[in-house]
């Protein structure tokens, strides 16, 4: 099983990789869950006066609609639990599933990378965050491969949570550029052109 963040800034060519995915995990018979970003839809909580707690359930939702765009028109299976029936691929809408486990903080610390994190973990799967930058640059250096510990305090391409996420449950996270073309598809077969970041 794979999890795949697909990030708010490939909204783009978000139903592109959407594409590609169905078509890996028709062809090599694997589960594949996505989960959407925030991306406009977030933004817009962002720019917006209210708590901590209203801005993370509003974000949450703002995943959804992000969820439904990029599942138009594919037909990819939408879910809203973790309860996988057989191979295929999939999009988590979260809001429902956050609601019952409302296990992550409410913070704009915890976004959309440590949600996904969160589910990787709940369902024993690797975890792939696709974004727009090549990977993880620590003193203008792209990093192959670092230790999550090496992330707390540090402003990168993921939340400031997930380090710490990484840490706990001693998990990885393979970081790729989703609008490089093929790096989706390598990735999915193990072969990683971005960051690994060792949890």
């Amino acid at each position: 099983m794979i999890v795949i963040k697909i990030g708010g800034s490939l909204i783009h060519r978000g139903r592109e990789l959407v594409r590609e995915i169905i078509e890996y995990s028709n062809a090599w018979d694997e589960a594949i869950v996505i989960v959407p970003g925030g991306s406009i839809f977030a933004d817009t909580v962002r720019r917006i006066s209210v708590s901590e707690e209203a801005a993370h359930w509003m974000a949450v939702l703002a995943m959804e609609q992000y969820g439904y765009y990029l599942g138009n028109g594919n037909g990819v299976k939408l879910i809203d639990n973790l309860d996988i029936d057989g191979n295929g691929a999939y999009i988590l809408l979260p809001y429902n599933l956050l609601k019952t486990k409302d296990e992550l903080p409410h913070s704009w610390d915890v976004t959309s990378d440590t949600i996904a994190a969160w589910v990787a973990q709940k369902l024993g799967a690797r975890f792939i965050k696709a974004t727009d930058v090549e990977g993880i640059y620590l003193d203008g250096a792209l990093k192959k491969e670092l230790e999550a510990s090496e992330l707390v305090g540090k402003e990168t391409c993921v939340d400031a949570h997930l380090p710490h996420f990484l840490m706990k449950n001693k998990m990885n996270c393979e970081i790729i550029n989703g609008n490089c073309p093929g790096r989706l598809k390598n990735a999915l077969k193990s072969n990683v052109i971005g960051t690994l970041i060792k949890g």
